[in-house]
């Protein structure tokens, strides 16, 4: 189970979403309470562990800026969280390696979502990081996607019925572990974390476990 941490704005998150066992962290660059400057995504980037992917997150922005971005924070992935078509999101994939698309669970595109050739569809709430939930049947059967990753309202308390419910390659959580917009809370972290571990295929164990192989399934 892939588990990707997002909305992170300070080191001191980043690190603890790792420590917490985390496989991905994300950083938005669209407009957000949650966003973070370029600059400062690099320099945090720079104290992360080499296996932990980095996704910059990004909404209706140029192919070549997003690619822009990307690379001059040292990222690994990018997410693209607007209206880009598939071939702006293939533009995108020729330069980084792992790129997600994000379509809102109740866009009639998700049914055609495998147009895109990206590593990952997210299939997210109608407003993302509103923290509500969604009806998780639109996300059950999303045809020809082989790598789903779920957000949109999870929380350490349901994020397991979603995974059992969805089946779901990933998990994706933002404000559901958050004290306060843009600042994470160590317990909800950690309880999310060993949530999603435990509901996916395999025990959970927090003392041996590293983060999933992302790679492994491509």
């Amino acid at each position: 189970m892939f588990v990707k941490i997002c909305g992170i704005t300070t080191e001191e998150d980043a690190l603890l979403a790792v420590a917490m066992g985390a496989d991905a962290v994300g950083f938005v660059f669209a407009p957000s309470p949650r966003q973070v400057a370029v600059g400062k995504v690099a320099e945090i980037v720079r104290r992360l562990p080499a296996e932990i992917v980095t996704v910059g997150v990004f909404r209706d922005a140029l192919p070549a800026r997003v690619v822009e971005l990307v690379l001059g924070a040292g990222l690994g992935a990018a997410q693209l969280h607007g209206s880009e078509s598939p071939e702006q999101c293939a533009e995108v994939a020729e330069h980084v390696p792992m790129v997600l698309k994000a379509v809102a669970a109740h866009d009639p595109g998700l049914a055609t979502a495998s147009r895109y050739k990206v590593t990952a569809i997210l299939v997210d709430a109608p407003s993302p990081g509103s923290g509500r939930v969604f009806d998780w049947r639109l996300a059950e059967h999303v045809p020809g996607v082989r790598r789903l990753v779920l957000a949109g309202g999870l929380t350490p308390g349901n994020v397991g019925e979603a995974i059992r419910r969805v089946r779901p390659w990933g998990v994706d959580v933002s404000s559901g572990v958050e004290s306060s917009p843009g600042h994470k809370d160590p317990s909800k972290v950690r309880a999310f974390v060993q949530a999603a571990r435990g509901a996916s295929p395999g025990a959970y164990e927090p003392a041996t476990d590293a983060p999933y192989d992302w790679q492994e399934e491509l």
